[in-house]
């Protein structure tokens, strides 16, 4: 192989510097509502836990940790499988499904970290105060199955972590994590431990190992294949460039939900089944649902090559506690980035001229041609919105603010949606100019490192089955 292909091959391997970058979350000092609520329940959970193991006669600190990191990791495993169920009445707790996507993340993330201390501090056991929770053969077969789920999870966290993998190929092997998850959670139970598994203890830590597994079972084997959620059928679809408009019409009762919350879709055609979420963009009062789909992966570069009026859809939700528009507040400010713009187009649709008149900043490449800037400027010509509209070339960042608001904006709402990097300089510019009442939504399903070549292998693997012989 030559220099420059193996250059070809290394750049599309390890992709830019920028797509390694860690980017740091922006923290501020939330106020104080029932969304902290969850956070506090899952790291309670993790700590209560070092009670279960303190004072145990014979045990020393170290032997101490690891038995209580162990149950850690459990119990943050489980939390993980919980919060990825979508279980809708848990979202006030949590500020959103975004934000129990970010627990879930952050809950398996730190579970790995865990099992590792747990497994590096071996526990001296002789001579404590300890009860059997099986006989020794089935412990010991027990322990050996954790060691193959400790190796088994290492590997399914490094595709996790690493973009290069395609997407499709990724949510296949996360739907694995229970496996690992079984075995760790067998091993816990039948170890020896300071009390019995029929205690007080025994049964709260049996309570998370058996919801883990319940919510994996019923998320990978009910929720993902079993069609459920409202019935819709494709009335329109219209490909406009790197977008797709798709109108669907209810088949039966029509879906109940907020201007701004979003939905999963799971589309009756061959490869086009795994459910997605998108935004809706039509407004509650409305009965048909609106989508506008930019074609940025494998599953939405289908869209413009399938057939789709017609086809059954199936709508899981809605989901989501993003509000665009606050009442309580003298100004309303609207912030978005390309298809980020849909939750406030589903609340145009809930605004007259009399209502509040939202500030509206759209980043868009090139506003000829766009059927989101289209709509914002019917919404400025019926009063709705006052917009300030930047693209080709024209850079939306927080010194604009000064000029927009030059008396701050200490009595403004800011509702931000759009790419993580706009939402966070964004939401920190308005925070710093006096803002108090931020409203975002950051919801990537997959996060992590490198460069994300799925639609490059998708176009590879469609290559290979156009050149197959017909049978």
């Amino acid at each position: 192989m030559n220099r420059a292909r193996m250059k070809s091959v290394l750049s599309f391997v390890l992709g830019s510097r920028r797509d390694w970058h860690l980017s740091m979350p922006w923290l501020r000092l939330p106020s104080l509502s029932l969304h902290w609520l969850g956070p506090i329940a899952m790291v309670a959970s993790v700590v209560a836990g070092w009670f279960a193991f303190a004072g145990t006669n014979g045990l020393n600190q170290a032997s101490t940790f690891s038995m209580w990191i162990g149950s850690g990791s459990i119990v943050l495993m489980a939390w993980s499988f919980i919060l990825a169920f979508r279980i809708r009445v848990l979202e006030r707790f949590w500020g959103g499904l975004d934000s129990m996507y970010r627990g879930h993340r952050w809950a398996g993330a730190l579970a790995i970290p865990a099992m590792f201390l747990h497994t590096a501090i071996e526990p001296r056991t002789k001579g404590a105060d300890l009860v059997a929770g099986a006989s020794k053969g089935v412990a010991d077969a027990a322990e050996d199955l954790a060691e193959t789920a400790e190796l088994g999870l290492y590997a399914l966290i490094a595709m996790s972590i690493l973009r290069l993998v395609p997407y499709r190929w990724w949510k296949w092997t996360h739907k694995l994590f229970g496996v690992p998850f079984a075995f760790a959670s067998w091993h816990f139970y039948t170890a020896q431990k300071p009390y019995d598994n029929a205690s007080g203890w025994g049964i709260w830590f049996a309570s998370f190992m058996l919801a883990g597994l319940v919510a994996w079972v019923g998320r990978v084997f009910v929720r993902d294949t079993v069609g459920q959620g409202a019935k819709y059928r494709v009335s329109s679809c219209e490909h406009i460039d790197t977008l797709t408009r798709l109108e669907l019409e209810p088949v039966g009762k029509p879906l109940d939900f907020d201007a701004g919350q979003f939905a999963f879709l799971r589309l009756g055609k061959k490869g086009l089944a795994e459910p997605h979420p998108f935004t809706i963009a039509s407004g509650p009062s409305r009965e048909n649902l609106i989508f506008y789909i930019r074609h940025l992966g494998d599953w939405s570069d289908q869209l413009p090559t399938r057939d789709l009026v017609g086809t059954d859809v199936r709508i899981e939700g809605p989901y989501g506690e993003f509000e665009p528009l606050s009442h309580t507040h003298r100004h309303n400010v609207w912030i978005a980035g390309g298809v980020g713009l849909t939750p406030f187009l589903a609340a145009l649709d809930e605004l007259d001229a009399t209502g509040p008149t939202p500030t509206v900043l759209y980043a868009c490449k090139s506003a000829e041609g766009d059927p989101l800037v289209d709509l914002l400027h019917e919404a400025e010509a019926d009063g709705k919105i006052d917009l300030r509209l930047f693209h080709s070339g024209e850079r939306l960042t927080p010194d604009v603010l000064d000029v927009v608001f030059p008396d701050g904006m200490a009595d403004h709402h800011v509702a931000l949606c759009g790419p993580a990097g706009l939402v966070k300089d964004m939401a920190m510019g308005a925070n710093a100019r006096g803002s108090r009442s931020i409203e975002t939504e950051d919801f990537d399903i997959r996060q992590g490192f490198g460069p994300d070549r799925s639609r490059e292998i998708e176009k590879v693997r469609s290559g290979l089955r156009q050149l197959r012989p017909a049978t």
